[in-house]
């Protein structure tokens, strides 16, 4: 990343840090902190007895359910899903799971125009190159307000100033134009709750509704995005806003439970009054049956990164694809392979541990990174300084 938008990231962290500050330390967050820790620990613990119940109750509601063992398994199933419908316009929400299976470069090699509905993510969209997000609910933070002014200008042929409303209004524009006749919406979840058959969705737009509101809604979410009811999803999803935004709740959340119906005609049951018509949940897999279980206790928050010394330094270099940070370092091992994990930023890492003082779940995350390492330099991957290090040592007793 350029020097400008680190300093441009920094400023924004810092944003971060002093309006959660005011709320984080307050007794009703640390009881929500308990409590979230909890449900996530019994979550993994007991995952396949909650993906069971979870598919059941999605079938109950009259949710289709796809289970996808690889990201290139999840794309399939899209593909499956969309290629009868006649516009190749695709309404996007903001979401880590899409960007882990490529959904958009996957699409777009289909010829399907993917278009994102959250303002940052559809700035960093119009930049075309050098796009990666930087926080996962503030993907565009290392931006300043003349860089997002010449990215908006250059790709919509507006003419607006260095104006943050003017930005939002140009866009909003261009995105509302775009998916007038879309009939395809794709999101993540936040959470789901397997007593229910209920996904959790939170957003300040209001562009999930938009995306939910199409003929199909397909939602593409982690094994370990299942929790036991609705009223631990909504735990989840309040500690995730306190600790991604300062607030103590965002401004929309949604709960998808079933598609659109209506029963007000002598309670004869019809589908798609005005939201979907079919909903279809992927349950995707991709290496996190395999992964320790305090990586799953991630809630999606992102302040580990905003208080990394190292990820302050050298920004979204040091992470896995949308996974940020040591987590998604950790996380990239399952996902892919050692070798991405070695050159997704494994000996970055301090291991100050600041980013687990800083989790709401204390994910022990240098531990784990630390543990890596160890398997890591058996299979061959480590800086080749610290190999001639260890020969020395080894020959000379010396490791000069």
């Amino acid at each position: 990343m350029k020097s400008s938008e680190l300093e441009t990231m920094r400023k924004s962290f810092n944003t971060v840090k002093s309006r959660s500050s005011e709320i984080k330390d307050s007794p009703q967050v640390k009881r929500l902190e308990k409590r979230v820790r909890e449900i996530k620990k019994y979550s993994i613990e007991n995952s396949s007895k909650l993906y069971e119940e979870a598919i059941e109750s999605f079938k109950r509601n009259g949710i289709d359910v796809e289970f996808a063992e690889s990201k290139d398994d999840a794309i399939d199933i899209i593909l499956d899903l969309i290629e009868e419908m006649d516009n190749k316009v695709i309404a996007k929400a903001k979401s880590n799971t899409l960007g882990e299976i490529d959904l958009k470069s996957n699409l777009a090699d289909k010829n399907w125009d993917v278009v994102e509905t959250d303002l940052g993510d559809r700035i960093l969209q119009l930049k075309k190159t050098d796009n990666k997000p930087v926080h996962p609910t503030g993907p565009a933070s290392h931006l300043n307000i003349s860089e997002i002014t010449d990215i908006v200008n250059d790709s919509l042929e507006g003419n607006v100033n260095p104006v943050a409303r003017e930005i939002m209004e140009l866009v909003r524009k261009d995105v509302l134009n775009r998916l007038e006749n879309a009939s395809v919406g794709i999101s993540g979840a936040n959470a789901i709750a397997a007593e229910e058959g209920s996904c959790i969705m939170v957003h300040n737009e209001g562009n999930i509704s938009i995306v939910s509101l199409k003929d199909l809604h397909i939602i593409v979410a982690g094994i370990d995005k299942i929790v036991p009811s609705l009223e631990d999803a909504v735990s989840v999803s309040k500690l995730e806003t306190v600790y991604a935004t300062g607030n103590y709740v965002t401004s929309y959340m949604n709960v998808i439970s079933g598609p659109s119906k209506t029963a007000d005609i002598e309670k004869k049951l019809l589908k798609n009054m005005y939201g979907a018509e079919k909903v279809v949940v992927i349950l995707l897999d991709n290496g996190r049956s395999s992964a320790s279980e305090e990586c799953l206790w991630c809630i999606g928050c992102g302040n580990c990164v905003v208080h990394c010394p190292v990820y302050n330094a050298v920004g979204n270099e040091f992470g896995f694809n949308n996974y940020l940070g040591g987590r998604g370092v950790a996380m990239s091992k399952f996902i892919e392979d050692d070798e991405t994990c070695y050159n997704s930023g494994l000996y970055m890492c301090t291991l100050c541990g600041l980013c687990t003082l800083n989790c709401p779940v204390s994910i022990p995350t240098n531990e784990i990174i630390e543990n890596m390492r160890k398997l890591s330099s058996e299979v061959g991957f480590y800086p080749r300084v610290h190999g001639k290090i260890k020969n020395n040592v080894t020959k000379k007793d010396s490791p000069y």
